[in-house]
């Protein structure tokens, strides 16, 4: 049994310490970037016959249903430093994403993205054709009818999708070993945390430290039970 000592002294490591600080650091700005990109994206798909939609569609779902440590792979022949994304960002902007914070964010994004553009994509396509038509009628412009009209109808379905995606990217371990490179102290989160202390046989602290993560994704599970009876 694991005591209320154990666990402090666990948490209380410099490299739990910093995988704790990393974690919640991505997991904010990928909840930003998923509110932004969700919405976009979502709207952009429930819009029918464009040219690009079918391509889009496939890069927003392939996450899902590609193995996690393949896309990182990918992703690593694109952004790394020889990557054609790669090359040009370190030359142009001299910003590296391989073994950096921005590696991290990228697999977080992309693993928790299609849960979030998914449910905004077909709510909007379930109240957009009614509720906006009448808002054009009544002369309402394309942006006033996202924001006042749309926007309002579809909370609900964004609010799980950021809870389902944000739970996604919170486990990610596939895609985040890749780019991140899992750099003790510098680009390991919780859920790489506890892979590194299973492989090195430390079992309390990985029991730790699954808890943790097993105590957030319960308090997930309650707000999306609770966003569910909106």
């Amino acid at each position: 049994m694991l005591s209320s000592a154990d666990f402090a002294a666990v948490l209380a490591e410099p490299v739990v310490a910093h995988a704790l600080r990393l974690t919640a650091e991505v997991a904010l700005a990928t909840l930003a970037l998923h509110l932004v990109a969700g919405l976009a994206l979502g709207y952009a798909l429930s819009r029918p016959r464009w040219f690009g939609r079918g391509a889009v569609d496939a890069l927003v779902t392939l996450p899902l249903v590609f193995p996690p440590v393949a896309t990182g792979f990918v992703l690593l022949m694109l952004l790394g430093r020889r990557g054609p994304v790669g090359a040009w960002l370190a030359e142009r902007w001299a910003v590296e994403v391989v073994f950096s914070f921005w590696g991290v964010l990228i697999a977080s994004v992309l693993a928790g993205l299609p849960l979030v553009v998914k449910p905004v994509q077909s709510a909007l396509e379930a109240v957009s054709a009614r509720l906006a038509e009448a808002a054009r009628v009544l002369g309402k412009g394309e942006v006033e009818i996202f924001l006042r009209v749309l926007l309002p109808n579809i909370r609900g379905a964004l609010a799980a999708g950021l809870v389902l995606g944000l739970g996604r990217s919170l486990g990610e371990v596939g895609i985040t070993l890749m780019l991140g490179g899992n750099v003790g102290g510098r680009t390991t989160t919780v859920s790489l945390e506890i892979f590194n202390a299973v492989s090195g046989g430390e079992f309390e602290r990985a029991a730790v430290l699954s808890l943790l993560l097993g105590l957030v994704s319960l308090g997930l599970f309650g707000l999306l039970k609770r966003l569910g009876a909106l």
